[in-house]
C-alpha cells in the first residue's frame, strides 16, 4: 500500500505475560529454581482501559538481556482448568542459556530442586531441556548449536517457498475448521485461494 508508513525497528520483547495460579508459587519457581531476578510486583485494583474492578498482582522476572517474563495473579476471574499442563504448541517459554554447558548445569540444578527437567533434545539449530512451571506452562532452556546462524540463514532463504507450500497443503483444512473469513488477513504474499 502506497500510503502505509514504513515499519520502524522494534527493539525486542519487553515482556511476555501469562496468568499464574499464585504469585508466591510462581516467584519460587522463576526466582529460586531458575534464578531469575524478581524485578517488580504491582498490585492493581482495576483493569487498565476498562476500569473493571478486578484486583490483580502483576509480577515481573528479569532475564539476563534486560527483558522480562511476567505473570498476572488474578484469582477473582481465574479458571482452575487454565492451569492444566498445556501442549507446548499452544504455549511455552524458551529461555536461552549462554552455552550447552550452562544449559546442562541448569538442568542439574532444576532436577536437584525437585522439578523434573527432561532432555536434552537436539533440534539441529538449538538443543533444549524442558520442564513445566507451576502454572502448566512448559519452560524450555535452550542453547544455540555451533551451526545455529548457518541453519537459520538457510531456512530464511527459502521461507517464502516453504510458507507457500504449507499454505497450499493446509488452507482447505483450516477453512473447514475455522471458516474462510477468519483467514482473510494473511498477507498479500500468500493469497487465500477459494476452495
Amino acid at each position: 500500500m502506497a500510503d502505509t508508513p514504513p515499519a520502524v525497528p522494534l527493539r525486542g520483547i519487553h515482556h511476555n505475560a501469562f496468568r499464574c495460579r499464585d504469585a508466591a508459587q510462581t516467584r519460587w519457581f522463576y526466582e529460586e529454581v531458575l534464578g531469575l531476578k524478581a524485578a517488580a510486583g504491582l498490585v492493581i485494583d482495576t483493569v487498565p482501559g476498562t476500569n473493571a474492578e478486578t484486583p490483580y498482582m502483576h509480577i515481573f522476572f528479569e532475564l539476563g538481556d534486560g527483558n522480562y517474563v511476567a505473570f498476572f495473579d488474578s484469582p477473582f476471574d481465574a479458571d482452575a482448568n487454565w492451569f492444566d499442563a498445556k501442549n507446548s504448541f499452544d504455549m511455552h517459554i524458551a529461555i536461552e542459556a549462554a552455552s550447552k554447558d550452562d544449559m546442562l548445569a541448569m538442568q542439574a540444578r532444576i532436577n536437584a530442586m525437585g522439578v523434573k527437567c527432561y532432555g536434552p533434545i537436539d533440534h539441529g539449530f538449538v538443543e533444549s531441556v524442558y520442564m513445566y512451571d507451576p502454572n502448566g506452562i512448559q519452560v524450555e532452556i535452550t542453547s544455540r548449536t555451533p551451526d545455529h546462524a548457518k541453519i537459520m540463514a538457510a531456512e530464511s532463504a527459502h521461507l517464502d517457498d516453504v510458507m507457500a507450500a504449507w499454505n497450499e497443503r493446509t488452507r482447505a483444512m483450516k477453512e473447514e475448521m475455522f471458516g474462510a473469513d477468519s483467514l482473510r488477513n494473511c498477507g498479500s504474499r500468500w493469497p487465500v485461494k477459494a476452495h
